[in-house]
């Protein structure tokens, strides 16, 4: 499958907040994700636009981590990729089994997210208001999955949702957090 995503930068958190809060199906979840991206000596997968993420979502309701796959891009202006991920029962062992596997960590951070879901045109849509400790500003990050063939649909459908929630097409981005986390720490 292919995540079909734009990502924002927010001009008015405040504003893209109560809007959220008042048009999304329910209240929105705050969660903690803390993120280690792995990669092969030499940072091969980072060379070719791919990742090997893993992350524990921490929330109200405890915490899951899932192990993430990214293939390369698949869409230039928006930066969608394929993706494939799984929850992983237990976190200690998927860091141990990756780095057995001869990954070594690449970089590390956290997001503070407030998650909202919707459905758009018969269509599962994440959309998150994220921020970044160690970075400035607020994003938007509007998802859905998708097929090679239904992409350019899914992708005008995340369209839609920025726009109902007073996004700028000046405002999107395709900059990767772990670029401005790396940028950030020099």
């Amino acid at each position: 499958m292919i995540e079909a995503e734009r990502k924002a930068v927010v001009r008015d958190a405040e504003r893209v907040l109560a809007t959220l809060e008042t048009t999304m199906d329910g209240p929105g979840r705050a969660e903690v994700y803390q993120d280690t991206y792995y990669d092969l000596p030499g940072a091969l997968l980072d060379a070719e636009g791919r990742e090997l993420r893993v992350r524990t979502v921490h929330g109200r309701d405890g915490a899951r981590t899932v192990l993430t796959y990214k293939g390369g891009v698949v869409d230039e202006a928006s930066g969608s990729k394929s993706e494939s991920e799984t929850e992983v029962a237990d976190t200690g062992a998927i860091h141990d089994i990756v780095r057995g596997l001869g990954y070594q960590p690449l970089i590390r951070f956290e997001k503070h997210c407030r998650n909202y879901s919707t459905t758009l045109g018969g269509r599962q849509i994440l959309v998150t208001l994220v921020r970044v400790p160690e970075i400035d500003g607020t994003w938007l990050e509007v998802e859905t999955q998708a097929t090679e063939d239904d992409l350019g649909d899914a992708l005008d459908t995340v369209w839609r949702v920025m726009a109902d929630l007073g996004i700028d097409e000046g405002d999107l981005t395709t900059e990767l957090y772990t670029d401005a986390v790396r940028a950030a720490r020099g």
